[in-house]
């Protein structure tokens, strides 16, 4: 028994120390501070029934700075609210904004995909940096232009500035964290910068930074038509076309409130997480290893000390600080929150096999569905 236990600590160490290298040599830190590009950029924003927060990301964008070549291309996707009205009623007159009425993705499609398609086909042709940004993302001054000059910086093809997760909720708290936390801890970044290898790959939609010539040559979201997560579709369609990809914390160029409730966070991460994972066999495998490195070493010290084990009960304690120790360095690293969240990490991966559980389980009665639209 002890043998196992100093195992499960080993691995969770090596698995620890990985995040902190991650996070402390490899993460890329685009600059908050004033910079300026001088190549023509358009900022492309998606929409469907956006009308209550859809404010502060459009003031936002209306506010950027060291970009005097912007343009800004919305589109209203089959909006049943008035979200075309805000658009009006914040951009006014201004010349930098374009407001297009999307139609409905024909077969093949889904939703989100033929959205970003229609808005670079209309991007002024003249831009050669792309930047797709999502409703709940609210921008720095210098954000669109710190991201393009670190996606030049990076010689990539496409450049993912991850915002900083805006949490309230205790839902949020426990889920939210989890999606920077699992590329920092289990994702080589600068082995994913330098492969080729499309299965090598991550990117975050809510801020996206492409180069225009590399995002056609990849085929751009035409490439990734039918796929749940597009970002990171794109991202591998961007290797595939010889391309490169990049990571970065974008925790100081815009924050990201993803989810206004728990129904709204439990199907948002339903919707996809099948996606994550393919096979139900592999994300069966996934999930129990998650288990067993972060939940199961709590559930040992405390069955440990019952049963008058100390040594064990001593090595799962530790492996359950080193777990807790992952999430604090995951969430200095990106701006979230480290205390007192990370100490239910355990509870937190509990969540999320159960949120994967049900999203194969919806997925195969046919039931998933986002914003009124199936998608799968």
């Amino acid at each position: 028994m002890s043998a196992a236990v100093l195992a499960l600590v080993l691995a969770l160490a090596t698995l620890t120390a990985h995040t902190g290298i991650n996070a402390g040599r490899w993460l890329r830190r685009p600059a908050g501070g004033p910079v300026e590009v001088t190549e023509p950029v358009a900022v492309l924003l998606p929409l469907r029934d956006e009308a209550a927060r859809l404010t502060p990301c459009l003031r936002s964008l209306l506010a950027q700075q060291g970009v005097p070549r912007l343009r800004i291309v919305v589109l209203d996707d089959g909006s049943t609210d008035e979200t075309a009205d805000v658009v009006r009623d914040v951009a006014g007159d201004d010349p930098r904004v374009t407001l297009l009425t999307g139609v409905t993705p024909p077969p093949g499609w889904l939703g989100k995909p033929h959205a970003c398609h229609q808005l670079a086909g209309r991007a002024d042709p003249a831009a050669t940096a792309l930047v797709f940004v999502d409703a709940d993302v609210v921008l720095t001054p210098y954000a669109v232009a710190a991201a393009v000059t670190e996606l030049r910086a990076a010689g990539a093809t496409l450049l993912s500035p991850y915002p900083r997760i805006v949490v309230r909720t205790a839902a949020d708290r426990l889920v939210q964290p989890l999606l920077q936390w699992l590329w920092l801890t289990f994702l080589p970044l600068r082995a994913m910068e330098r492969s080729p290898r499309p299965s090598l790959a991550a990117a975050g939609g809510q801020f996206l930074v492409v180069d225009r010539a590399g995002y056609d040559r990849a085929g751009g979201h035409a490439a990734v038509a039918d796929k749940v997560l597009e970002d990171i579709e794109l991202a591998r369609a961007v290797k595939r076309s010889g391309g490169r990809i990049a990571l970065a914390d974008g925790s100081r160029l815009a924050a990201c409130r993803m989810y206004e409730d728990w129904p709204q966070l439990r199907d948002g991460y339903t919707k996809s997480l099948w996606a994550s994972f393919g096979h139900p066999a592999a994300a069966a495998v996934v999930v129990a290893l998650l288990l067993l490195l972060y939940t199961a070493p709590p559930l040992v010290a405390v069955a440990a000390l019952v049963a008058g084990a100390p040594v064990v009960a001593a090595l799962a304690t530790a492996g359950y600080l080193l777990g807790v120790a992952g999430r604090v360095l995951s969430a200095r690293a990106t701006g979230g929150r480290a205390w007192p969240d990370a100490l239910a990490h355990p509870v937190s991966v509990v969540v999320l096999g159960w949120l994967t559980l049900r999203s194969y389980h919806l997925r195969k009665r046919r039931r998933l569905s986002w914003r009124g639209r199936p998608v799968s």
